[in-house]
């Protein structure tokens, strides 16, 4: 037995197959819910595994994921692991031309859509030359485009659900598509056993990494059931897929809900006990904070000892707020990318005044981008990890060339985030270099100024953006959507309230009011609609 998914998934089936797996529930309202054993999810991923290698699909050949968050989500990434073929995510909310791009650039063979996306898929398919199977989960809407695709209903059925796969291994790929953010989307090829350590922790997040594959299902096997892990963000993004698996890797339960209503998620945690809730920064936990103020106060959250973030950092404002409802949870901002897994999570005094601090883990660290060497305490470099990191972007070896890197007899990978380590090793994330602001000859990274904003109290949220200017070369612009019965802030009153946070050249010197904050589903930022919007604007 290797350090491969599949397997140790399997491995844990065959020690708890009859503890509960997984829970559904669908369109709020509807009191729709499905829930899976163990036994019951691996058998259901055997039979759609067993339908793709019937298919034709080979070892190695990709599958792509467009999905809503369900039960076929999770099912179709355990059936492709089992089967050897690579799991793609792809995102949902791609149009027709941003399909195209991602469905040729990955090579995909294969593609689990749902139904919603009939037209979208039907007019991408015509340029993809190499895919060539089709499975869609639930019925095609009327009037759409006929396709040439499987129900997932007769997928299931067609397929055995035994195992009696071929053997795996440790080098079989996961690729994680980035979002796309700040430029296209990315495939990051990671080996299953890398991905295994740095993303999932080593099979325990709280303790010491297992030193064999065998030892987790060991563990399982010993250990009671009792946490429920409910990963909020779409699964379409790695970080839910990954938490997940977390959960599977400790014999545990998950919850997923088809779209995000931050009501239902409390409602949801309240019902099903959840232990541990997985958010995306400010755009989901201020909505949950306002219902917990407001129509669903005093809603239980007792059953809560964890609430984290990845990909987006919780502000210290609502963070705080949060703490204050649920005061006997932790509340987490964990630091990652696509490209390392988990780096850390940040210190208890972390916030505006000190800045996003972390403790990191021992592969992390703060580098010169050009010499690779780690940079003097209180220098800027870039953050980098070595040892379990991916083996680079799909298609682009421009790209691999530029972030990953061989030092000694250990592998690198150089991330975007510019920061500093001061002399107790604990580390402060400046922001992404892509989106720093040159003021002036001044840089200003937009997550400290939107940390400074979120703590006005009239700010439900806030982007930062670079505007082209005659003076500064470059003027630091806010774009703030504003709470709910509150008054329009000025410039003048957001500018007095950042000095008290910030250095003079970092304050906003443009401010725009918009009715709503553009993010992906996940609440990662969307930086170049923020700037568009601000350029705009300023009519430059």
């Amino acid at each position: 037995m290797e350090y491969n998914l599949a397997d140790l998934f399997e491995s844990v089936v065959d020690v708890v197959p009859d503890r509960e797996a997984l829970v559904y529930i669908d369109h709020p309202g509807t009191g729709a819910e499905r829930r899976l054993t163990y036994r019951q999810l691996d058998e259901g991923a055997n039979r759609l595994a067993h339908h793709l290698i019937d298919a034709g699909l080979k070892p190695g050949e990709h599958l792509g994921l467009h999905l809503y968050n369900g039960i076929e989500y999770l099912q179709t990434v355990l059936a492709a692991l089992k089967a050897r073929l690579v799991p793609v995510n792809v995102n949902y909310r791609y149009v027709e031309e941003e399909l195209v791009y991602l469905y040729r650039d990955a090579d995909l063979a294969a593609l689990v859509f749902d139904a919603e996306f009939t037209e979208r898929v039907a007019g991408a398919l015509p340029r993809t030359e190499r895919l060539r199977h089709l499975v869609r989960v639930g019925a095609a809407p009327d009037g759409a485009p006929a396709l040439v695709a499987t129900a997932f209903t007769e997928a299931e059925a067609a397929g055995s659900p035994s195992r009696g796969f071929a053997a795996r291994s440790a080098d079989d790929q996961f690729i994680i598509y980035t979002g796309g953010t700040t430029g296209m989307p990315k495939g990051v090829m990671w080996r299953q056993e890398d991905l295994f350590f740095a993303g999932l922790f080593g099979g325990e997040p709280a303790g010491e990494p297992v030193k064999r594959p065998e030892e987790l299902a060991e563990r399982v096997a010993k250990s009671g059931s009792g946490l429920t892990f409910f990963p909020a963000p779409p699964l379409m993004h790695g970080t839910s897929t990954l938490t997940s698996f977390v959960a599977f890797n400790y014999g545990q339960r998950v919850v997923i809900h088809r779209k995000y209503v931050p009501e239902e998620v409390l409602r949801t945690i309240e019902k099903e006990r959840v232990t541990s809730v997985s958010l995306v920064g400010d755009a989901m936990l201020r909505p949950l904070v306002d219902a917990l103020h407001g129509p669903l106060k005093g809603t239980d959250m007792s059953s809560l000892f964890s609430v984290s973030s990845s990909g987006a950092i919780m502000s210290d404002t609502v963070r705080a707020q949060l703490q204050a409802l649920v005061p006997n949870a932790l509340i987490l901002n964990n630091f990652g990318s696509s490209e390392s897994g988990s780096n850390g999570k940040a210190t208890d005094d972390s916030g505006p005044e000190k800045g996003f601090r972390l403790e990191v883990n021992e592969r992390t660290q703060v580098v010169d981008p050009a010499s690779y060497e780690p940079v003097a305490i209180g220098e800027v470099g870039r953050l980098a990890q070595r040892g379990h990191v991916p083996l680079g972007y799909y298609n682009d070896p421009a790209k691999t060339a530029e972030t990953f890197f061989q030092k000694g007899a250990e592998r690198w990978v150089l991330l975007g985030d510019m920061a500093t380590v001061d002399e107790d090793g604990i580390v402060t994330v400046l922001g992404r270099g892509s989106q720093c602001i040159n003021t002036g000859g001044e840089k200003v990274y937009p997550e400290e100024v939107e940390q400074a904003l979120k703590a006005h109290p009239d700010v439900y949220d806030a982007l930062v953006a670079g505007v082209p200017d005659a003076k500064w070369g470059s003027h630091v612009a806010a774009v703030v959507q504003v709470r709910d019965g509150a008054a329009e802030p000025t410039l003048e009153g957001i500018q007095a309230h950042c000095r008290t946070r910030l250095a003079g050249y970092k304050v906003p010197r443009q401010l725009v009011i918009t009715p709503g904050i553009q993010r992906s589903p996940s609440g990662k930022a969307d930086y170049r609609w923020a700037r568009s919007v601000a350029a705009e604007a300023d009519g430059t």
